[in-house]
């Protein structure tokens, strides 16, 4: 099995706090976040912002390996993850996260794709371990464009 890690450190408390998160391979180190970079957009991350990463990095590497076994080589696969954040009672509750996929793969059938897609949806771990509503877009490319 593998284990990865983050650490988050949050000094004071509330709006006024701020923290700083970091990954245990180094990409984040001591990465600025607090009320002003999640609700505010000031510069810095944000939890939504970082499972938005995940979630659309893990989505496009499983259609890749999903491409992959149905011996496709070549093509460019983009993806953008939207998390949704909502007020809910005194809190907040992720609500959703829809994955917009741009795909330009030639040597598939475009339903074939778009099953590839579904399954990479349902099926990559992040999708698994997020309870919030997902929806899948996707937006092919024709062999013009590519």
């Amino acid at each position: 099995m593998i284990t990865r890690s983050a650490t988050a450190r949050y000094e004071g408390m509330g709006k006024t706090g701020k923290g700083w998160v970091s990954t245990q391979s180094g990409v984040l180190q001591d990465q600025r976040y607090g009320f002003n970079t999640r609700f505010e957009n000031e510069p810095g991350t944000n939890p939504e912002e970082l499972i938005a990463a995940a979630h659309a990095g893990c989505f496009t590497m499983a259609l890749s390996f999903g491409l992959a076994k149905e011996g496709v080589e070549d093509g460019t696969l983009e993806t953008e993850a939207l998390v949704k954040l909502e007020q809910d009672g005194a809190g907040f509750t992720v609500t959703r996260s829809d994955l917009k996929l741009r795909a330009s793969v030639p040597g598939i059938d475009d339903a074939r794709l778009r099953e590839l897609a579904e399954d990479a949806k349902k099926n990559c771990p992040i999708s698994k371990l997020l309870k919030a509503e997902m929806n899948l877009e996707v937006e092919i490319a024709s062999a013009a464009e590519a």
